[in-house]
C-alpha cells in the first residue's frame, strides 16, 4: 500500500524552485536590471528637478526639438521626445521580445504548469486595474476612459531594482515570478499598445514592413551576426512600421520574435544549448537598459508640478485618481487574487517555503508601473495635454505608493527569512555537516 502511495506523482506547488540554469539567468538579470533601474530613477530625477526649476523653458524646449527628415515620405521630422517615445523604446521592447521567446522556448516556462501562473496573474494584474479605471473615469466622459490601459503596466527595471535592494534573503523563487511577470506584463502591453491605440492603419506601408522583416529573419535563422546587414533591416522595419500608424515600438517585439533561441533548431530544451537570442540579449541590454529607457524617462517624466497646490490639484483629476488606485489597488488585488483562485481550482499548494504574505508583496511590487505607463498615457491623451500631465503625476504618485507598500511588506518578510537562514546556520555548526550531506532514513 505504501508502495503504491510512493508511486503516485506528488502535486505541483506554486513557485517551487525552478532548474538552477533559469535561478542562475535570472539573477544575471536581476542585476543587470538593478543597475538599469538606478539610471533610470536618476533620469527620473533630473527631469522633475530641471522641469519645475527657473530654468523648465530650456526643457520643453529640449524635448519639443525636431530632428529628422520627411524627404523620404515617412514622417520622420520629430521632436527628441518622440524619438525617445517611438525610436529608444523599440530598443528595449526588442530586448523584450528576445526575453519572451527564450522563456516560452528555453526556459522553465517551456513547460504549461509552470507558464499558467505568471500568465494568469499578468492578465489578473491588467484586468483589474483597467476595471478600477474605467469605474473612476466613466462619469467623466468625452474620451476619459482612453487611458484604462494606463495603470495594467509593470515597469520591469523600477521593480526589480527595488526587489534587489530589499531581497537579500528572499526565495529565488519569488524573483523569478516577479521577473516572468514583467515580462508577460510588457507582452500584453504592446498587444495593447496594437490593437487599442493605432487609430488607422497604412495597409501599404504595413505590407513594406514585412519585406526588411522576413530578411531580418533569415538572415538571423542563418547565424548572421554582422551588423552592417542587421541594423538597416531592422531600421526599415522600424520606419515602415511606424508609419503604418501602429506603434513603432512593436516592431522591436516582432524582431525579438524572429531571433533563434537555440543553437539547433533540430534540438529540443536546454541542453541544445545557447543561440543567437543570447547573445544578441549580453549586446544589446547594456544599451537598453543603460540609455534607451533612462532617455525615454528624462523626456516622458518632466511634468511641471506647479508647488503643492497645483500637484493636489492634478491629483484629484479623475484620471490621476484611477491611475493611483490601479497601480496600488488594482495590481495588487489582480494578480494576488488570480493567484489565489488559481491555487483553489488547480488545489495546487504554495511552496513550503513561502507564505502567501510573500506573494502578496510581490503583486503590490508590481503596482510599480512608468516607461510603459507614461508611454500608453502619452498614446491616449497627447503629449504635452493637460491630461498627459495629469497621467504623468497620477504615475510617479502610484508608483511610489506601491513601491513604499511593498518594501514594508518585503523589508518585514526578508528579516523573517534571514532569521530562518541563520537558524539553520546555526544548526548545521551545532550538527557537524548539513543536512544534505546526512544519511536518509532509506539509506
Amino acid at each position: 500500500m505504501s508502495d503504491n502511495r510512493s508511486r503516485q506523482p506528488a502535486k505541483r506547488a506554486l513557485f517551487a524552485r525552478g532548474s538552477w540554469s533559469e535561478t542562475s539567468r535570472v539573477s544575471d538579470i536581476l542585476r543587470k536590471e538593478t543597475v538599469g533601474g538606478a539610471l533610470l530613477l536618476a533620469a527620473t530625477a533630473i527631469a522633475l528637478v530641471w522641469a519645475n526649476s527657473p530654468w523648465s523653458s530650456a526643457y520643453d524646449t529640449l524635448r519639443d526639438t525636431r530632428v529628422g527628415t520627411d524627404s523620404l515620405g515617412l514622417h520622420l521630422d520629430l521632436s527628441l521626445g518622440t524619438w525617445a517615445a517611438d525610436g529608444l523604446l523599440a530598443i528595449f521592447f526588442f530586448v523584450v521580445g528576445l526575453e519572451l521567446k527564450r522563456e516560452f522556448v528555453a526556459g522553465d516556462l517551456r513547460d504549461p504548469a509552470r507558464a499558467a501562473l505568471p500568465i494568469a496573474a499578468a492578465l489578473g494584474g491588467m484586468i483589474v486595474p483597467a476595471l478600477i479605471f474605467v469605474a473612476i473615469t466613466a462619469h467623466v466622459g468625452g474620451d476619459a476612459t482612453q487611458g484604462w490601459a494606463i495603470p495594467t503596466a509593470t515597469d520591469i527595471a523600477f521593480a526589480v531594482a527595488v526587489l534587489a535592494v530589499l531581497s537579500t534573503h528572499l526565495p529565488a523563487a519569488l524573483r523569478t515570478f516577479l521577473l516572468t511577470l514583467a515580462v508577460v506584463d510588457d507582452l500584453l502591453a504592446i498587444t495593447v499598445i496594437a490593437v487599442f491605440y493605432t487609430d488607422e492603419v497604412n495597409l501599404a506601408a504595413l505590407g513594406l514592413s514585412l519585406l526588411p522583416l522576413a530578411l531580418f529573419a533569415v538572415c538571423v535563422q542563418r547565424r548572421v551576426r554582422s551588423w552592417w546587414v542587421l541594423i538597416p533591416l531592422a531600421v526599415l522595419t522600424w520606419a515602415f512600421l511606424h508609419e503604418s500608424g501602429i506603434h513603432a515600438t512593436v516592431a522591436g517585439v516582432l524582431l525579438g520574435f524572429t531571433v533563434p533561441v537555440l543553437r539547433s533548431q533540430s534540438a529540443g530544451g536546454p541542453d541544445a544549448g545557447p543561440g543567437l537570442a543570447e547573445h544578441f540579449e549580453r549586446r544589446i541590454r547594456p544599451i537598453s537598459a543603460g540609455f534607451a529607457v533612462p532617455a525615454f524617462a528624462f523626456f516622458a517624466a518632466g511634468v511641471t508640478v506647479g508647488g503643492y497646490k497645483g500637484y493636489f490639484e492634478a491629483l484629484s483629476d479623475p484620471i490621476a485618481v484611477g491611475i493611483v488606485a490601479g497601480l496600488v489597488v488594482g495590481k495588487a488585488v489582480g494578480i494576488f487574487g488570480t493567484t489565489r483562485i488559481l491555487s483553489a481550482a488547480t488545489r495546487a499548494s504554495l511552496d513550503a517555503a513561502l507564505r502567501w504574505i510573500d506573494v502578496f508583496g510581490i503583486a503590490l511590487l508590481a503596482g510599480i508601473g512608468f516607461t510603459v505607463s507614461l508611454l500608453i498615457g502619452d498614446l491616449a491623451y497627447g503629449m504635452g495635454t493637460d491630461r498627459d500631465q495629469h497621467v504623468k503625476i497620477g504615475v510617479l504618485t502610484g508608483s511610489v505608493i506601491a513601491a513604499v507598500i511593498a518594501s514594508m511588506v518585503l523589508m518585514m518578510r526578508n528579516r523573517h527569512y534571514r532569521k530562518v537562514c541563520a537558524e539553520e546556520a546555526r544548526d548545521e555548526d551545532h550538527d557537524g555537516l548539513p543536512d544534505v550531506f546526512l544519511p536518509s532514513e532509506s539509506q
